[in-house]
């Protein structure tokens, strides 16, 4: 049986995102949907994305009434994600990652990068 590469270590990035949203006094829930939704993306760059490192991006936007948090995920496969329509099966072993963070962040897209591959991003909403 072939040897499986292990996953990157996406701890540092975890433990960044967690820093900042605790810092802005974002609610604990709001802070694990958020690191749900970052370890899904990084997971599928790896996965699917022909990246051994993955590049994360986060940012947080604040004004007086809405804190936005943005996090995208940047890999070098140029296909952009194409979520099956409906739900996924809940007997299969992958497929439920995408849907995972459109359910829990209220925006999630993908732009293609001008060098090639792309970037994945959501955004999450706090009031401020």
């Amino acid at each position: 049986m072939p040897e499986c590469p292990l996953p990157p270590d996406w701890s540092a990035a975890r433990e960044e995102l967690r820093a900042l949203l605790t810092a802005a006094d974002w609610h604990r829930d709001l802070i694990a949907d958020a690191e749900l939704a970052l370890h899904e993306l990084f997971v599928n760059a790896w996965k699917h994305g022909n990246s051994p490192a993955p590049v994360v991006a986060v940012l947080l936007l604040t004004d007086r009434a809405l804190h936005t948090l943005r996090v995208s995920v940047a890999d070098d496969n140029p296909t952009l994600p194409n979520p099956r329509i409906g739900t996924a099966d809940p007997y299969e072993i992958s497929g439920r990652g995408i849907h995972l963070v459109r359910s829990l962040t209220h925006r999630f897209g993908a732009d293609p990068h001008q060098h090639g591959g792309k970037r994945v991003w959501f955004e999450l909403d706090a009031a401020a």
